[in-house]
């Protein structure tokens, strides 16, 4: 479905929320905000608006108890019909949100970007996580440059003419029980091009499905599961990054302005376009940028990450992730992905109709175990010789 740049309908969250609801992808839209809570939301309608959207994800949102059925990659089969029917609802239902036509592709720095953020807020909260965001919040409002780069405009001038001011990021935490001080760190980023050039359909809305909406619903995702579960030895903090598309400045604001030390950062590990198999691996794989970087990846892969080696090493993604700004504080940081160098990457193409929800969701499972494994451990990573940038 297409949807023409001047439809922007104005929604209002209705008090109180009723308990026979429709789908929960329409209940999600109807969800949206006044306008004004966007451009200058203050304290009290953040608020009312956060109670809103997790009284209505409360609803919707399935009981998780995924870490205690997933305890091994040998018990994988055993676990996949008891824990596959929930976490695939979750998947569908996140991505149904993130990438519907609705949020107008969640362009850097929109209204949009902020509604994505604001959604995985109230999930934050719902699942019972600490807030890491600004004055006790789980946003964390980042102020853009008052004129950003000329490369970055002469781009955004074929995209949707709108003030970008302002991004936002979206993070919680999971507190760690032995070792607090030691934090494993989640993230993706929440924003995609928004609405821009048509193609040949005749659709001007970058969706953004695979990039990065099936990352952002990983990160959600793996939240549920450790928030269900028992708390971890290591704390874990999740963060979605805005306006990743235009210069990274959601993460550089989480650099600059972290919620914890940055010293106490054990590994990160960014999820960005994993909703589709690539052929270049085996088929349940997933591949990690600057895997001999570190002993990272293989000691994951030890403990049942399904994770080899990035196949595509001319296009050196391990710089053209978030992960790479903190990979440069020193870090071991990483992107887990998918990416097969598709034809729908940066294009409206990139919709839910390409998403294989299958590999998505096998994906996501697969790295519960060993990501429940490094934040359990008194073992570290370490960067490998002239692996660190």
């Amino acid at each position: 479905m297409l949807i023409a740049a001047a439809r922007l309908r104005t929604h209002r969250i209705i008090y109180p929320v009723p308990f026979i609801l429709p789908s929960s992808q329409q209940l999600a839209r109807r969800a949206l905000y006044n306008p004004a809570m966007v451009t200058a939301p203050n304290r009290t309608s953040r608020s009312r608006l956060f109670l809103a959207l997790s009284t209505l994800l409360s609803l919707t949102l399935v009981p998780g108890h995924l870490l205690c059925q997933v305890s091994s990659f040998d018990a994988r089969a055993a676990q996949t019909a008891s824990t596959s029917s929930a976490l695939d609802r979750e998947v569908h239902a996140d991505m149904n949100f993130l990438a519907d036509d609705d949020l107008h592709g969640r362009g850097s720095a929109t209204r949009d970007e902020h509604i994505a953020a604001l959604f995985a807020a109230a999930k934050f909260q719902a699942l019972g996580l600490a807030p890491g965001g600004d004055s006790g919040t789980f946003l964390q409002k980042v102020a853009l440059p008052s004129s950003l780069p000329q490369p970055t405009q002469q781009r955004l001038s074929h995209f949707e003419d709108t003030p970008r001011t302002q991004t936002w990021n979206a993070i919680a935490i999971l507190r760690g029980t032995a070792s607090p001080e030691e934090v494993v760190l989640l993230t993706a980023h929440l924003d995609h091009l928004g609405i821009g050039p048509a193609n040949a359909q005749g659709d001007t809305i970058y969706n953004g499905a695979d990039d990065d909406a099936s990352g952002t619903t990983a990160v959600l995702a793996l939240a549920q599961a450790f928030a269900a579960g028992p708390r971890p030895r290591r704390t874990i903090v999740f963060a979605l990054f805005g306006s990743e598309e235009i210069g990274g400045y959601g993460n550089a604001a989480f650099l600059a302005h972290p919620p914890i030390p940055l010293t106490s950062i054990v590994a990160n590990l960014e999820f960005e376009m994993i909703g589709r198999a690539d052929p270049a691996i085996p088929a349940d794989a997933l591949w990690l940028t600057g895997f001999d970087r570190s002993d990272l990846g293989s000691e994951l892969a030890s403990h049942g990450a399904h994770l080899v080696a990035d196949p595509h090493p001319t296009q050196n993604f391990f710089q053209r992730s978030d992960n790479y700004a903190l990979a440069r504080q020193g870090i071991i940081a990483h992107t887990v992905s998918s990416f097969s160098l598709h034809k729908d990457y940066h294009q409206p193409s990139d919709e839910l109709a390409g998403i294989d929800f299958p590999h998505l969701t096998n994906s996501i499972a697969s790295m519960i175990a060993p990501i429940q494994w490094l934040a359990n451990t008194t073992w570290r990573p370490t960067w490998n010789p002239k692996g660190k940038p």
